[in-house]
């Protein structure tokens, strides 16, 4: 539900329907803990269950969950049609879910530490409103010092990435 009531932003997407589409996610989730159970043996054995005795149950009881979600959501009395996100919640949640997709994807280049100096100063920009001097000083103070932590005092070294831009430093 929108934080205001009398929003005008267009419904994408109806509770039932969310519902429905994770029930039937679930299902495929069971079936395939199902299957791989049966392959590696679900029955009993003279010794005791085989190994995938228990997972096949589990995998069972998912898939009835599943489907009953699935009945809930799409022919049962008390169907919840109330909305489930609309377009303005939406792009609020891309609005940190996005950048934060492009993060993990530049931790790959350029390394933990160097993404998130970049990640902190750029969401401090766009979305604190805060001044890029201000933020690109934080986003380097706050992984300087994590970097000092890690690298120095516990001698855990992370991810520097395949571009390797602090091999200067020595770590």
């Amino acid at each position: 539900m929108s934080d205001n009531p009398q929003s005008d932003s267009p419904v994408l997407a109806k509770n039932n329907t969310v519902d429905a589409v994770v029930a039937v996610l679930l299902f495929i989730v069971g079936s395939v803990v199902v299957f791989e159970a049966r392959r590696l043996g679900a029955g009993w054995g003279s010794d005791g269950p085989g190994a995938g005795y228990f997972p096949f149950y589990i995998g069972l009881i998912l898939c009835i969950s599943a489907l009953g979600i699935l009945y809930q959501a799409t022919a049962g009395k008390s169907k919840d049609t109330d909305a489930f996100v609309d377009r303005e919640q939406l792009q609020r949640v891309a609005s940190v879910f996005l950048p934060a997709l492009v993060y993990v994807f530049a931790m790959v280049f350029v390394g933990i530490y160097v993404a998130s100096a970049i990640y902190i100063a750029l969401f401090m920009i766009i979305l604190g409103k805060y001044t890029p001097v201000k933020s690109v000083l934080l986003g380097l103070a706050v992984n300087a010092f994590f970097f000092v932590m890690f690298e120095v005092w516990f001698k855990v070294p992370l991810y520097k990435g395949t571009l390797d831009l602090l091999g200067f430093l020595g770590y």
